[in-house]
């Protein structure tokens, strides 16, 4: 029964990650990558990492996120940055999604902090 769960969960996450990513680039942005960080955070399951353009572009996608989440029934937890626009986190609890300019998200380089975890690369 506990395995059941467990698979169920993990279906259910991956789910969750490919609705965002597939968002994340129908909007344009770049550079999105995905962080397994289950077993590695007690915080999250997963981090959605993208690059947009400028500001304006990151302020837009987080109002597409918003509606996404809503769409399945996700609670936000908490957004940071979203006056600023360089750096957005967007924390669904199981999955937060960070959205940076191209020089905040070579700043805080967020794929090497968190190195062990799984990386999947979307082009």
């Amino acid at each position: 029964m506990a395995r059941q769960l467990v698979a169920a969960c993990a279906v259910e996450l991956e789910t969750i990650v490919d609705a965002f990513v597939e968002l994340m680039l129908e909007k344009q942005a770049e550079e999105v990558v995905t962080l397994d960080l289950r077993g590695i955070s007690a915080f999250t399951d997963s981090f959605l990492i993208a690059t947009t353009e400028t500001p304006r572009q990151a302020k837009a996608l987080l109002e597409d996120l918003y509606g996404k989440a809503k769409e399945l029934g996700m609670p936000v937890r908490g957004v940071e940055g979203a006056e600023d626009g360089r750096w957005i986190l967007f924390d669904l609890n199981e999955v937060v999604i960070h959205l940076f300019t191209p020089r905040f998200r070579q700043f805080y380089d967020l794929e090497s902090f968190w190195g062990g975890a799984a990386k999947k690369v979307y082009l």
